[in-house]
């Protein structure tokens, strides 16, 4: 009989996957009169010889807000991913998390985040949101990470209802980049380009 560490460590899995396994009847255990958990040594070695193929899912949580007064909600993604992944039965490798809007390409969390697929150190990457990794191109990324073995999984299929006002500042972002590409950063007419997008904003939030 193996004690549960030692099991953990000829499978090379997680005591979390372990436990989840015994409750599942995926492998069999037999509890002490203390209500510690044993493992027959038979049912590790079963498993090992390539009777059922074990591979533990090693997983790394990415959360973004775009300005630090919204700490809170990181903080909320971060909790509810976590669960997330302790309930799916995946390994956290690592919790990254940028405050920076998703049109910002050099994001110190998301630049931990490629280095990790690309030395395909994780399995799977774990999101709220499509935004939370990116405003724009998605798919790009998604394509990117599956070159690598890698899966994105969006826990949530719609964008999130109240992140009007993220979205309204990625889009003047975009709009003060343009006009400043076409007149010049400290040109007049980019000001008034971008002035005039920001009343046309308005007047659409307040007319609905």
């Amino acid at each position: 009989m193996l004690p549960p560490r030692e099991a953990c460590r000829r499978l090379g899995i997680h005591f979390v996957t372990l436990k989840r396994w015994i409750y599942s009847g995926k492998i069999r255990a037999v509890r002490t009169p203390t209500g510690r958990w044993m493992i027959p040594e038979s049912e590790v070695e079963r498993i090992i010889s390539g009777k059922e193929e074990v591979k533990e899912v090693r997983a790394v949580i990415y959360a973004r807000v775009s300005s630090s007064d919204q700490k809170s909600y990181l903080e909320r993604q971060i909790k509810y991913l976590t669960q997330y992944c302790s309930a799916k039965g995946y390994r956290v490798v690592d919790i990254l998390s940028d405050i920076a809007s998703g049109l910002k390409t050099n994001r110190r969390g998301l630049q931990k985040l490629f280095n990790y697929v690309v030395n395909k150190q994780v399995d799977i990457v774990v999101i709220t949101y499509k935004d939370r990794l990116t405003r724009f191109g998605f798919e790009y990324l998604e394509y990117f990470f599956r070159q690598y073995g890698i899966r994105i999984e969006v826990v949530y299929g719609e964008e999130q209802k109240d992140a009007y006002q993220e979205l309204v500042e990625d889009l003047i972002a975009i709009v003060t980049s343009f006009a400043g590409k076409l007149y010049g950063m400290r040109s007049h007419k980019k000001k008034r380009l971008v002035q005039g997008f920001k009343k046309l904003l308005e007047e659409v939030e307040r007319n609905g």
